[in-house]
């Protein structure tokens, strides 16, 4: 399934929702950009897309966006990082 005319229920919208919010919470403030939230709910729709629904999934799909596009990963405190 491509993500693109995709139809999400809006249970699975709560949960992108909160997995968005959970992952942009883990970035540090000054790298989260709009671009750089845009790009982690990129990534939780693409994985929903593909029918994904397990939410540390999608977290940790969504910052490995933010880690490979950011030269800056090792900002990135120990304990908030995606396990």
């Amino acid at each position: 399934m491509n993500a693109i005319g995709a139809v999400y229920p809006p249970d699975l919208i709560e949960l992108m929702k909160a997995v968005l919010d959970d992952a942009a919470a883990t970035v540090p403030e000054a790298k989260l950009t709009s671009a750089t939230k845009a790009e982690i709910a990129s990534r939780i729709l693409a994985s929903a897309a593909k029918g994904e629904r397990d939410p540390i999934v999608l977290k940790r799909a969504a910052l490995l966006a933010v880690v490979e596009c950011s030269h800056y990963s090792h900002d990135i405190s120990p304990e908030r990082r995606v396990v």
